[in-house]
């Protein structure tokens, strides 16, 4: 093979989009979903600050919200299972755009109403955490199998490029024209989307369906832990978030360490960066089946490059490796993502999107309270590579323990054997 065929090789593999018009929707709709709820993330904590004054008052925003991601992300998995998840995500869009729409309508008063900023994120974080789910388990009704993986990447790509873009342009709009006109960017972006979700066309479920339920909810737990190869990717997300996770120490790192508080936007940045990167050259994870040990080297990677960033002499070198790490970590990404995909039968897809969903929202607030309070007790770079070196424990431990994880094979696995071949006796092989 020469350097040029090897190169085509591991460029961005875009069949999904070429061939399936339901995931082109899908993935316009969800980048450009992402878009407008970070420009939404960047104005609600910034509007709280200047009415308040109050740092407590910008982080008890994530507390209440803490709630409603468990109980509406749970409870949305087992609605997913059950009604048109294409109806759902409707639904869900234009409850955030109503939410959001009178958020624009207090932010443009001339004394907004704090409390009132409360409810709504509430609000938001209550449809939010109930779409997500649908939206995922819609995701691999519209592509063949052996896309998957290209089509969890490519999903990947737009989450990405929102995250990026969107903080960017709120920070601009805060700046230059005001907080109300975040919101409206947001409402306008969730319109557009809601319109892509009731454009695709309708995939009724294969099986019969029971409604939502606390035992419907319990059936999808113990499905999840039953599953040795399942359990593992949520331990492994679970270890990297919570160990790891150094976001919260990026303003310290930035004023305190290095005295450079100019380049903090440099250290956000980063891992989207290296996780754009990382996408752009995803070709080859098509061709790679051992995916829970794919996961489980990207994990130790994200942990063994987060350490290296909490010692780097240079702020520009840690901006090195924390890319370094988010490129790591949006490899892992694909390949849970893929497992999930390609085991998780059509009947347990909701829910499960639902259990995975609180597995990598849960584990950064943890991870933020572990980073922030280690920092405080030792040191920010301590803090940083002991956390880093955690993870990297913590994975291999969980590659040692679950190894049925770690010799996971697509072609042979019992799980992606069957869901294959229910897929092709339906047609969508």
């Amino acid at each position: 093979m020469t350097w040029g065929e090897r190169l085509r090789a591991l460029r961005l593999d875009v069949t999904p989009l070429r061939s399936s018009r339901d995931f082109r929707l899908l993935f316009y709709a969800g980048t450009v979903f992402y878009f407008g709820a970070m420009v939404t993330y960047v104005a609600i904590p910034f509007q709280i600050y200047t009415l308040t004054g109050s740092n407590f008052a910008v982080g008890a925003v994530g507390l209440v919200e803490l709630a409603p991601l468990v109980v509406f992300g749970l409870y949305g998995g087992a609605l997913a299972d059950h009604v048109d998840r294409r109806r759902l995500l409707v639904a869900c869009g234009v409850a955030q755009a109503t939410f959001t729409g009178v958020l624009a309508a207090n932010a443009f008063r001339d004394d907004p109403s704090i409390w009132l900023i409360f409810v709504l994120s509430v609000g938001l974080a209550s449809t939010s955490s109930m779409q997500r789910p649908s939206r995922e388990a819609l995701m691999p009704r519209t592509v063949t199998h052996d896309q998957l993986a290209a089509a969890n990447a490519l999903t990947s790509l737009g989450m990405q490029i929102g995250v990026l873009v969107g903080p960017a342009v709120g920070g601009l709009l805060v700046a230059y024209v005001g907080i109300g006109w975040c919101f409206l960017i947001d409402i306008a972006g969730l319109s557009v989307a809601s319109l892509m979700f009731w454009l695709m066309n309708a995939y009724p479920h294969r099986d019969e369906t029971t409604p939502p339920s606390l035992a419907g909810i319990r059936q999808g737990l113990s499905y999840a832990l039953s599953r040795r190869d399942l359990l593992g990717t949520y331990l492994v997300d679970i270890a990297a978030m919570l160990l790891a996770f150094p976001v919260v120490l990026f303003p310290a790192l930035a004023e305190e360490v290095f005295d450079k508080p100019q380049v903090l936007g440099l250290l956000y940045s980063a891992e989207t960066v290296g996780a754009l990167v990382a996408t752009a050259l995803s070709g080859w994870t098509s061709r790679v089946h051992h995916h829970g040990r794919a996961i489980v080297l990207a994990a130790t990677a994200y942990g063994g490059m987060v350490a290296l960033a909490g010692l780097m002499p240079s702020i520009w070198l840690v901006g090195v490796f924390l890319a370094l790490s988010g490129a790591a970590d949006m490899i892992s990404g694909v390949f849970r993502g893929t497992v999930w995909s390609q085991t998780i039968p059509e009947s347990m897809r909701g829910r499960l999107a639902g259990i995975e969903m609180l597995s990598y929202s849960l584990g950064p607030l943890g991870g933020q309270v572990r980073a922030g309070v280690t920092a405080d007790l030792w040191s920010v770079r301590g803090a940083i590579s002991s956390g880093g070196l955690a993870c990297v424990a913590g994975v291999g431990l969980t590659a040692v323990w679950l190894r049925d994880f770690w010799t996971y094979d697509a072609r042979t696995d019992e799980h992606a054997v069957a869901e294959r071949a229910v897929r092709q006796a339906a047609g969508e092989a």
